[in-house]
């Protein structure tokens, strides 16, 4: 009998992400406490975790894309913003760990067969918002605009999240993805990470293998970084490098802060392209004219 691949559907990799999140939380240091982890993972998650190449000692990008998304989420929230959005929510657990207000609206978006176990999951657990949980295949153009239009309705300021989801994309699917949400005149900011060309070469000689068996390839890393999404409605509010960051919270690669110091005395644009390799960014809709 053929083993079950390390990651068999794109699904998967919520749960990966998940056991990353579990393994944060059970440490005595812990930056975050999300205590919904561990059975949200399930055994693939820790398999994933346990035989992909790298996969113990590379959950810092993890951690750090997590603790700063907390951080500007938390605080977009305090400034105003009264709904958030989470496409491709995946098995997130913000809404029940955060410190939220209970009058905000958060909205779920995923596939039925993930939202169905993370239900399943969590049917024990009060969130500490008022939480709405769609269902949709946000590949379907139809779909997504249908479920944005019922995300938004009565929302004054919405942030949007794509933790996670647009390196799954093509180029064309990221933009259009852009302006269907430039079009919600109530969606004013859009929290996602972003990885380079350079990230993504070299994550395709260590997980690339697995992540295609499971036709979950990494694709979208564009070179202009933020600067693509200008065109489509959007510019960068914040941008933050997940390598500078994992170092200012206490989870980084191993000689990170040798390798900070090296940078420091290259050129300029060398600098930048290090900054840029990989991050977190809130972008802000662009004012119509």
């Amino acid at each position: 009998m053929d083993e079950r691949p390390l990651v068999s559907h794109i699904s998967d990799t919520a749960r990966w992400v998940a056991a990353y999140r579990a393994g944060e939380s059970e440490r005595p240091d812990a930056l975050f406490h999300d205590p919904y982890a561990r059975r949200l993972a399930g055994a693939v998650g820790q398999a994933i975790v346990d035989g992909i190449p790298g996969g113990q000692s590379t959950s810092w990008p993890m951690v750090a894309r997590t603790v700063l998304m907390d951080e500007i989420i938390l605080r977009v929230i305090e400034e105003g913003v009264d709904t958030v959005v989470n496409l491709a929510a995946g098995l997130d657990t913000r809404p029940w760990r955060l410190d939220l207000p209970n009058a905000l609206r958060w909205i779920e978006v995923d596939l039925p067969d993930l939202m169905e176990w993370k239900q399943r999951q969590l049917l024990d657990v009060t969130p500490r918002c008022q939480l709405t949980q769609l269902v949709a295949d946000l590949a379907d153009a139809g779909a997504r605009r249908q479920a944005l239009d019922q995300a938004t309705v009565g929302a004054r300021k919405a942030l949007v999240i794509t933790e996670g989801l647009l390196v799954y994309l093509e180029s064309d699917q990221v933009a259009r993805l852009a302006r269907d949400l430039a079009a919600q005149s109530a969606v004013q900011l859009w929290l996602t990470d972003l990885a380079s060309p350079g990230l993504l070469k070299f994550l395709e000689r260590s997980w690339g293998p697995t992540l295609k068996a499971g036709n979950a390839p990494f694709k979208f890393a564009p070179p202009e970084g933020t600067t693509f999404f200008e065109p489509l409605g959007w510019q960068e509010l914040e941008w933050r490098s997940m390598f500078h960051e994992s170092i200012r919270i206490g989870r980084h690669m191993r000689f990170a802060r040798v390798f900070a110091f090296l940078n420091s005395f290259a050129p300029a644009r060398k600098r930048e392209e290090f900054f840029r390799y990989s991050g977190v960014t809130l972008l802000r809709r662009q004012a119509e004219d």
